[in-house]
Parts: C-alpha cells; sequence; structure tokens
C-alpha cells in the first residue's frame, strides 16, 4: 500500500487522497467508525476516536511519520530492519498484546456501545487520577480538578464558551507544568472515558408507557392518547419537546469498569474469601437467600464474581421551596458482593433511574422499570467479555437481584 503520503504536505491533494483511504482501510479491517486509534503526532495510537476527530488531527497535527506499519488499523506485522534489534521485539509484543485485547472485545455480544471497552483505555484515565494537578500538588489530581470544576459547570448553568475561558484562565493561573485542560472538549474527551453514559426516554405524562420499542415513533400514548409532546400555556404542542422523560444511566458499563479497577475488582469477591468465625449474619452472603440462590443455580453460585443485586427507590423534592408538591423519584441499585464497610456507601451505591415529576409513579413505577429489567436479565444470561483487573483475565459477568 502507497504511504507516500505521510511525508508530503499537508496541505496537498496527496496528503488528503492519503488520509482518506486511511481511513476507509481502518474501518474496513476494524469493523467500528468509533473507536480507532489515533495516529496523529499528538495521540501517537494511544487514544481511541471516531473517523471525524481522527481526520481533524491528522490535518491540524500531521501523521507520525514513524508508524510505517499499520498493525493497529488491521494490517498484518512487517518487522522492520533496524540496527536497534530489541526495539522490533518490543514494538511485536505490544502488537500482540492490543490485538488480543481487539479480538476479546469483538466478541462481546453484549456490548452496549459505551465509551472505552478498552482496558488500557481506562488504565489512562485510572493514571489520570494519580497526576497530581500541578508539580507538588498534594490536593487535586488531574482527574479530581476536573469532576469539581466540570460540577460548578452543571451547577451554575456555565456555557460551554464560558467553561472554556475559565480552563484557560485556571491553566494561566497555575504553577507551570500544570495538566487543566485547555478547552472543554478535551475536558470532557477525559471523562467520556470512564463510561458515564445515559438516555433519555421519553414517557407518557399519565405513567402508562415508555416511548420505546414498539412505541419509539408513537406520537401519542396507546393508552389513554394524550400527546407525546409537551403542551404550552396557550394549548398548543411543542413537537419535539417531551411531556415527561425518563433519565437511564445504564448499569453494564458501570459494572464493567468496576472489574477494572483492581482494588474494587478485589472486593468485589470480598464475601467468598472471608470466613465467619461467629456463626452470626454479618453480610448478605450468610443469609438464606443468598444460600438459595447459591443451591438452585450451582453453576451461578459456583462463580465469586457473580454479583447479587437490590433496588431502592424513594421520591424527594428537588426543589428548595417546601410548598412545591414536586416529586423526582430516584432508582438505586446496591452490590451485595462488597464488604459491609462498602456496601451503602455513597459510590458504590449506583442511579440507574431518575422519574422526573410533578407527581410520584405510584404503582405506575413497574412501567419506568423496564429499561432497567431489561439490562437486568441480560446481566443475569452473561455479559461476555468483562475483564478482571485483580485477576487479569477475561470472563462472563453474571448477575441476580435479591
Amino acid at each position: 500500500m502507497d504511504k507516500s503520503w505521510m511525508h508530503s504536505d499537508r496541505r496537498s491533494k496527496a496528503y488528503e487522497l492519503g488520509v482518506e483511504v486511511f481511513l476507509q482501510f481502518s474501518v474496513e479491517n476494524l469493523l467500528t467508525t468509533t473507536h480507532i486509534r489515533c495516529p496523529c503526532v499528538k495521540c501517537a495510537n494511544l487514544k481511541l476516536f471516531g473517523v471525524g476527530i481522527i481526520r481533524d488531527h491528522l490535518y491540524f497535527n500531521g501523521v507520525d511519520q514513524s508508524y510505517k506499519n499499520w498493525t493497529f488499523h488491521g494490517e498484518p506485522w512487517e518487522p522492520i530492519a533496524t540496527s536497534n534489534a530489541s526495539r522490533n521485539v518490543e514494538e511485536d509484543d505490544d502488537h500482540s498484546r492490543y490485538s488480543f485485547v481487539s479480538e476479546e472485545i469483538e466478541m462481546d455480544d453484549n456490548d452496549f456501545g459505551d465509551f472505552g471497552s478498552d482496558p488500557y483505555e481506562f488504565a489512562n484515565v485510572i493514571e489520570d487520577g494519580d497526576q497530581p494537578l500541578y508539580p507538588g500538588c498534594r490536593k487535586y489530581t488531574k482527574l479530581s480538578a476536573l469532576v469539581k470544576l466540570y460540577n460548578l459547570k452543571a451547577k451554575h448553568g456555565m456555557s460551554d464558551v464560558c467553561f472554556t475561558e475559565l480552563l484557560i484562565l485556571q491553566g494561566e493561573l497555575l504553577p507551570e507544568g500544570n495538566t487543566i485542560p485547555a478547552s472543554k472538549y478535551e475536558a470532557k474527551k477525559t471523562l467520556c472515558a470512564l463510561g458515564l453514559s445515559y438516555e433519555k426516554i421519553h414517557a407518557c405524562p399519565n405513567d402508562c408507557i415508555l416511548y420505546r420499542k414498539e412505541y419509539e415513533d408513537s406520537t401519542n400514548c396507546p393508552t389513554c392518547g394524550i400527546s407525546r409532546w409537551k403542551e404550552t400555556k396557550d394549548g398548543f404542542l411543542k413537537e419535539g419537546v417531551a411531556a415527561k422523560v425518563l433519565w437511564y444511566f445504564p448499569p453494564i458499563p458501570r459494572f464493567k469498569r468496576m472489574f477494572q479497577s483492581h482494588e474494587t475488582a478485589k472486593n468485589l469477591t470480598w464475601h467468598a474469601a472471608r470466613k465467619s468465625i461467629d456463626g452470626q449474619m454479618s453480610h448478605p452472603a450468610d443469609s438464606p437467600s443468598w444460600k438459595l440462590v447459591n443451591d438452585k443455580w450451582p453453576e451461578f453460585g459456583n462463580e465469586s464474581r457473580n454479583l447479587r443485586l437490590a433496588i431502592s427507590s424513594d421520591g424527594f423534592n428537588p426543589h428548595s421551596s417546601l410548598s412545591s408538591r414536586y416529586s423526582c423519584w430516584p432508582v438505586i441499585l446496591v452490590t451485595y458482593n462488597l464488604p459491609p464497610w462498602l456496601c451503602m456507601k455513597r459510590k458504590f451505591m449506583m442511579l440507574t433511574l431518575l422519574i422526573s415529576g410533578p407527581k410520584q409513579p405510584g404503582n405506575d413505577i413497574d412501567v419506568y422499570l423496564e429499561p432497567l429489567i431489561d439490562d437486568l436479565k441480560s446481566l443475569w444470561d452473561g455479559i461476555r467479555g468483562v475483564y478482571d483487573a485483580h485477576i487479569g483475565e477475561y470472563f462472563t459477568l453474571r448477575a441476580a437481584l435479591l
């Protein structure tokens, strides 16, 4: 394949055609348009992006001219003669390692399209969590500072332009060598790698149905006939603006993330390693329901990494005015595998659904649980290709709702 364009002027027609040929080659071999390693000078095949962003990077930053074998993009490995033999071996090992990872990910039939399914990409996020905000800083890391700044943006309704200017100002005020991103785009790239995705699902204002599956394209509720769209004070319908919305935060990508943390993956099997010394119930693993699951489905109980879950929900008033009767309902998922001192900690209590008001759903809450139940069924059947950082292997994750 002709790779001479890599040495051409970025403004030339040859470079433009070469970029398009490279992108087409990558998509055909990797069978994806969203998770491709970027070979620009800055990214150096360490970061994954979609085709559009990679195209921009190749024009703005230029292509890494040392990347002669496109091994990360589907080209067969061809060792290049060089005076440094150890370098060839090292590159070959890297290629084998990343090829193995990509093959395992392609095997995952239950990939929900979350960002960063590659554990090596998640490892980069962990590194950001350990990286000080600036040389000598002990209070904040790059990731913790970024999360706090993003919380400020959300809390005060900051525009993207304002947030970008704030990041630039912060970078100028902090000492040299600081790791603050220079734009909202760069900040979002770091946070997206955490897999914090969500879905907005339209709902009937009378809690009859969710507009998903067979009702996805409907404009009126088939049960009560009310419109899907919000009605103005003048009685007009604002087409495209839902009258009621369910916020869904898929738990499967987050369970994958938990196992990609070495310490958390170890804690998720704590219940199997511990020993009850007094014969009393000190953990849900000592309960009759836990043992019943083990007896009824031994293949499930024999894998200590399989999850035992609980669901909890209650309404609250998100407004500061106590006179408001607005009721918002979160649905929380709790993981019983964890030790007692972690099980009910805030960071391990997983928000899965946020049911908007103004009134409480009551017995109709089962309508809103549909997407969560679908994911729980998938978890019971098994999610293949989950990476366990503690043991260093891929396994099939299953879960049961106690």
